[in-house]
């Protein structure tokens, strides 16, 4: 019986479960299915919305496009006309056959013609239209007259006021039925339209009276037309926006019939041109894929990475015979510089790797660019890594791995970038033999026993070290797979061995492994590495295009800091071949470049570019648009590492990779900068920094990098009292102005010495009481804070009772100047102002805790120039004694 009682309700639960689920189904399919409507007429309430914003678009062009044909007649001048027709036709059913003005006209016709029309005076915009229209009317008339005026001139005389009473007349009937018929037509409007239209038809109801009166006038005679065109002139200016409005209104109407025809076009006509250059872009693009072939290769990017002072430079040095290492300030690289390797000289080389000797070269030249190595120049070795093809990786085999080459090789590894280790400074080992013209294989084969055993220990040192950062390394001659392996190229930039192996190494991995990413491409591709100011040229930008053409006349679309800057190419320089681009040498002029090459680009307003950036190239002006945001939305991001506070130093920089790496330099030192600039230091510079001297002396600084300081700029920062730094290597820059910042420091601290109170809390020793009177001479322990000389004591037990200054301080019979926490010292208290002197056992004694009487004042002195005399502990006693005096 249990079973099925149990079995029953089981079944209950189970159609109730059933029940609530079909109906929280039905539920949810009607919310959607509600959801769905409501999606559907949001839709299509958009889509009317659209409909209407492109039909407006629509009209406007119509009406643009009639205006520059001259075809477009404004309802002014369609009113104009049609009354000039009207009065016509009046005049010839009265049966005067000539107008009263034809005689005196037919004479006049030529000279007062060009007057009605007023060259000489310069007529507002927005009468324009209706003088034209007052204009045509008259002409008309005119020529009406003038033809019937040969016929009969003696009979207009009599005929003259009669004529011109009657015809006013007709006029004003006809100018009646003309309004009756168009509010008619009126009333019949869309319904979307009536309430905006018929509000700008009452506005133009209140104006028509004054312009259908002067077009009256102008007909009748031409002295009134003169009148009324002086005072017309005269009330211009009032009637200004209200003629502005009636135009608008005038459009619209005269449109309104053609609006049907319109509603079949879906895209405005700047979409239109948008969608053709953005398909223009696209099928560029895929052109320039297709034809790209492995026949024809372009010199491949080759960045020169590694440690400060591991011989970068000095091995671009070797390879190209130049001295630019020694010209660099303290032999560091400043900035990033590219060079031109071209085919004959790689062949001149290599000539001692015999194997690549024979083989075929199809390379046309290599482009190396050199990094900076020291940690200020993270972000120019980004940079220069980020377009590489190959990159080689200089290791000095006497330090093995140090902070910039791990940091380098970490670059390598997060863009997928092959490169190949120089095992510089191979010479340095005890007793090595050079061999520069020979296979370096071969040359440490014939090194002594104890030179090739210095050798191997380092290189597996080295090998091991590698291994530890996560990769595998091999020297190249016993490679076992270079694709899993990395090579390692042992050299000496001094001697020259190995260089040549180097050399060879990076051709062989780039026709062999990066042959279709050497492919050449018709599509562009151009960075720019740095922004220099040049004597004679201007702002110039030194530029990589890797791949594609740049032509002189070319508009270029690049980063600046407040926006992308367009501007077309004035000249493209490069270096002769072996020359670097950023030292001065003659450089050679060009029509045409193609990738991938070192360029100096020569352009205006380049003032602001950011370097770091593509550089995009408009083949048609419709495409400046759409390269205008693309770079924009790459420069959102780089704008976000500049970002100046209200308070900090002056930075200029010569050019903005080096200026770049100063503010991250500043930014870890955590030093704020409040204006920066490139080039050299002028007056100007000098003016916005001296605006720090209101707000904090020790910022009223410029760090000059590597730049010359104008000298009125000198003589002005001397007189305001601004301090100039100048230096050609970031430490030193640095090093100077923490030595002044330190100095400024210490200067404080001495003005705010009697100010700081130091917190210190002080119980008395019972068996030390030496003195009880003034001065008060007791022993005491120090429970915590800092106890210093001139620190004025307080008792808090007994009303904030003040006992007098500590003036001296001694620690096992010594003179000392500061007590910490668990010492016991003897401290000597003086009584200081016109208080009576306090006396030991009779305003306090042993039980009571002395501490020092700190205030706000006090307070904020520690904090703004002692804050690092004092520990964690030191703080806290800070805040007990703070609430213990109450102070806020």
């Amino acid at each position: 019986m249990g079973k099925a009682q149990l079995k029953a309700m089981q079944e209950a639960l189970q159609k109730m479960k059933e029940e609530e689920e079909r109906l929280k189904a039905e539920a949810e399919a009607k919310a959607k299915a509600a959801e769905e409507a409501e999606a559907k007429r949001l839709e299509k309430l958009q889509k009317e919305k659209e409909k209407k914003e492109r039909e407006k678009q629509k009209k406007k062009e119509r009406i643009e496009r009639q205006k520059r044909e001259g075809t477009y007649m404004t309802k002014a001048q369609k009113e104009a006309k049609a009354r000039a027709e009207a009065k016509l036709a009046a005049m010839r059913e009265q049966g005067i056959e000539v107008p009263t003005l034809a005689s005196s006209n037919k004479e006049a016709a030529a000279e007062a013609g060009p007057k009605k029309v007023r060259y000489g005076t310069r007529t507002k915009k927005n009468k324009k239209g209706q003088d034209q229209g007052s204009q045509e009317a008259q002409m008309e008339t005119e020529s009406v007259a003038s033809e019937t005026a040969e016929a009969k001139t003696e009979d207009v005389t009599a005929m003259d006021e009669g004529a011109e009473e009657k015809s006013v007349e007709e006029t004003s009937a006809a100018e009646e039925e003309k309004k009756e018929e168009e509010k008619e037509v009126e009333e019949v409007k869309e319904s979307w339209e009536i309430e905006s239209e018929e509000e700008e038809e009452e506005e133009e109801e209140e104006e028509e009276e004054p312009t259908q009166d002067a077009v009256l006038k102008t007909e009748i005679t031409v002295e009134a037309k003169k009148e009324e065109d002086a005072e017309g002139d005269a009330d211009e200016e009032d009637e200004e926006e209200e003629s502005s409005e009636e135009e608008s209104s005038e459009e619209e109407e005269s449109d309104s019939e053609e609006e049907s025809s319109s509603e079949e076009e879906e895209l405005t006509l700047a979409e239109k041109i948008r969608e053709r250059a953005l398909a223009r872009i696209k099928k560029r693009t895929e052109e320039a894929e297709a034809k790209r072939t492995t026949d024809d290769l372009r010199c491949p990017i080759v960045c020169v990475l590694g440690h400060v002072d591991t011989g970068k430079t000095k091995i671009l040095d070797k390879i190209r015979h130049t001295n630019v290492q020694d010209g660099e300030a303290g032999g560091i690289t400043q900035q990033i510089g590219a060079t031109r390797v071209p085919a004959d000289t790689i062949k001149e080389q290599t000539k001692m790797c015999r194997q690549f000797a024979k083989a075929e070269m199809k390379l046309p030249a290599l482009l190396i660019i050199d990094t900076p190595g020291h940690e200020s120049f993270s972000n120019l070795r980004s940079r220069g890594s980020s377009l590489c093809d190959i990159a080689i990786l200089v290791v000095d085999i006497m330090h093995g791995l140090e902070p910039q080459t791990i940091e380098s090789l970490n670059l390598l590894k997060s863009r997928k970038t092959p490169f190949i280790v120089a095992l510089n400074k191979i010479d340095r080992l005890f007793e090595w033999k050079a061999g520069p013209n020979t296979d370096v294989a071969n040359v440490i084969k014939k090194q002594k026993k104890n030179t090739k055993d210095e050798f191997d220990e380092r290189l597996r040192g080295i090998v091991t070290e590698f291994a530890e950062q996560g990769m595998n390394a091999a020297p190249f001659y016993d490679n076992p797979d270079p694709k899993s392996y990395v090579s390692l190229v042992p050299t000496s930039a001094h001697s020259g061995d190995g260089m040549g192996n180097l050399i060879a190494l990076i051709v062989e991995l780039s026709q062999t492994m990066l042959a279709k990413r050497l492919s050449f491409s018709e599509n562009l591709q151009c960075t720019t590495l740095e922004v220099k100011a040049l004597p004679g040229l201007g702002t110039t930008i030194d530029v990589v295009l890797v791949n594609g053409t740049m032509k002189e006349g070319d508009t270029m679309i690049l980063a600046g800091q407040e926006g992308p800057i367009v501007t077309p190419i004035r000249g493209l320089l490069m270096p002769q071949p072996l020359r670097e681009l950023r030292v001065k040498n003659a450089y050679e002029k060009y029509k045409e470049l193609k990738g991938a090459q070192g360029i100096k680009v020569l352009a205006k307003d380049l003032d602001k570019a950011l370097a770091g950036m593509p550089l995009l190239i408009a083949q048609h002006p419709d495409e400046v648009e759409i390269l205008k945001e693309e770079v924009a939305a790459i420069l959102k991001d780089a704008l976000k590492s500049i970002k100046l506070t209200e308070r900090g130093v002056f930075v200029q920089a010569s050019t903005l990779g080096s200026l770049e790496a100063l503010l991250e330099f500043l930014k870890t030192s955590k030093i704020p900068y409040a204006g920066i600039n490139i080039g050299p230091v002028h007056k100007r510079d000098v003016m916005k920094a001296s605006v720090m001297l209101e707000h904090d002396n020790q910022y009223a600084v410029i760090l000059a990098f590597d730049v010359r300081i104008e000298r009125e700029a000198q003589e002005m920062a001397d007189r305001e009292g601004i301090k100039i730094f100048q230096a050609d290597i970031i430490y030193h820059l640095f090093d100077s102005f923490m030595a002044y910042r330190e100095e400024l420091r210490l200067k404080k601290r001495e003005e705010f010495k009697h100010i700081a109170v130091f917190p210190c809390k002080l119980k008395i020793l019972p068996q030390c009481i030496f003195n009880a009177r003034n001065p008060i001479v007791v022993g005491v322990n120090v429970e915590g804070g800092i106890v210093k000389e001139g620190t004025p004591i307080c008792i808090p037990s007994r009303e904030n009772l003040n006992i007098g200054v500590i003036s001296s301080l001694e620690l096992n019979h010594k003179q000392v100047e500061t007590a910490r926490k668990g010492q016991e010292v003897c401290v000597k208290i003086e009584n200081v102002g016109g208080d009576a002197p306090k006396m030991f056992g009779r305003h306090f004694d042993h039980e009571d805790i002395l501490v020092s009487k700190i205030s706000r004042e006090s307070i904020d002195a520690v904090k703004n120039y002692f804050r690092e005399d004092l520990e964690k502990a030191d703080w806290q006693v800070m805040i007990e004694l703070k609430k213990m005096l109450e102070i806020l």
